[in-house]
């Protein structure tokens, strides 16, 4: 048997979509993945690809371009299904599931206009900076700022581990608007590729996700339009707040779709690979371990798809995301590090794929807030 458990969420809509993603990452991705992990950062022609084959804005209206359905399970069919095909390098799950709600909740009318039919194309790639050299989880630290000026706000600062940093069209900002205020004083800019003053520097060199271009950007008195301001000025710490749910429930839905498909690899090898005259997968401690991951899987897909259940329903709480986002990632990493370790030294060639989830895997547990600030978000909700 496989640990994936048959999900409940999906309908036959949804599975015909599934269908569509796979036939697309089958065609345009897996057979180029590897020399974009090379080339650290993959080619736009793809993300215009994408969007003609309608992978992004699902949830966008179709006035615009997009699919017309708010419905998250599209946007976890997609995720889960890049994940399973091992292609780090996409940057579709930013775009559609944290930059979109950005778009779709704060734009005026015309910003939507202007925006979201090249978001929904693939002619728009989007991005959001929050992190800073000095700046991580702490938002009040953020010394980016934004003087209004007329019509214009001039910025200054740099930001740092921006996912989409290279390729971006568009960047949402999190800067001072007035710093005394500290958190309470952010406001969210757009700023559009070609404005005097925004730089790109480094396309970083990690650890893992080697096809994602995740870089660093500096903004030197950039003339930002106020038209170009995203929700109420000084409100962009709400903003945020109200947006980090789904994007901490994006995450889960990565962490769950990667453990299983490295434990389904891993369950086939050890029924394959023998050692002393039998399958690896017989010897009792190695069974046992195949049990107790087994168990994490199917766990981590049930928690995962009552929080899809409910982010439908607007019940998904701030607390609930956060447990969803620790305990699937800390999941995640520890399948992952224990099926590495059944294939042995073969687990550590990256031409085998569970090497290469073990070096994509490790973020999941700091980006989008690290597990300490999600226990520290469940812990004060208790009260204590």
């Amino acid at each position: 048997m496989s640990a994936t458990a048959e999900s409940r969420l999906y309908t036959e809509d949804h599975e015909a979509f599934r269908a569509t993603v796979r036939a697309f990452l089958h065609r345009e991705v897996t057979p180029h993945h590897a020399r974009w992990e090379e080339d650290g950062i993959v080619p736009r022609q793809l993300w215009r690809e994408a969007g003609k084959t309608g992978l992004l804005g699902t949830d966008v209206p179709e006035e615009y371009g997009g699919g017309g359905v708010r419905d998250f399970r599209y946007n976890a069919v997609l995720d889960e299904e890049v994940a399973r095909a091992g292609a780090s390098g996409l940057g579709f799950t930013l775009h559609n599931d944290v930059v979109a709600p950005y778009l779709l909740e704060l734009a005026t009318e015309e910003q939507k206009r202007r925006w979201l039919p090249g978001f929904c194309s693939g002619e728009l790639i989007t991005a959001i900076a929050m992190t800073e050299p000095g700046a991580g989880s702490d938002l009040q630290s953020i010394a980016t700022t934004a003087r209004r000026d007329g019509d214009h706000y001039v910025l200054n600062g740099a930001k740092t581990f921006i996912t989409n940093g290279i390729n971006a069209d568009l960047v949402i900002v999190v800067a001072g608007t007035d710093p005394g205020k500290g958190a309470h004083g952010l406001s969210l800019l757009v700023v559009e590729r070609d404005m005097p003053g925004f730089a790109r520097g480094r396309n970083l060199d990690k650890i893992g996700l080697k096809a994602q271009d995740t870089a660093e950007l500096f903004f030197d008195d950039v003339r930002v339009p106020a038209a170009n301001l995203l929700g109420g000025e000084n409100q962009g710490f709400v903003h945020l707040m109200n947006a980090l749910p789904r994007e901490r429930l994006s995450i889960a839905v990565v962490a769950v779709a990667a453990a299983e498909a490295v434990f389904d690899a891993t369950l086939a090898y050890c029924k394959e690979r023998t050692a002393f005259g039998r399958p690896i997968g017989s010897f009792q401690a190695n069974r046992f371990t195949l049990a107790e991951l087994a168990t994490d899987v199917r766990l981590g897909r049930l928690l995962l798809d009552r929080s899809i259940a409910d982010y439908n329903a607007g019940t998904l709480t701030v607390p609930d995301a956060a447990m969803a986002k620790w305990w699937t990632t800390e999941m995640q990493n520890r399948v992952v590090d224990r099926c590495l370790q059944l294939h042995g030294g073969y687990g550590f060639m990256t031409e085998y794929p569970v090497a290469r989830a073990f070096l994509d895997s490790r973020v999941q547990t700091i980006y989008g807030g690290t597990t300490e600030i999600m226990k520290e978000i469940i812990g004060r909700s208790l009260g204590v």
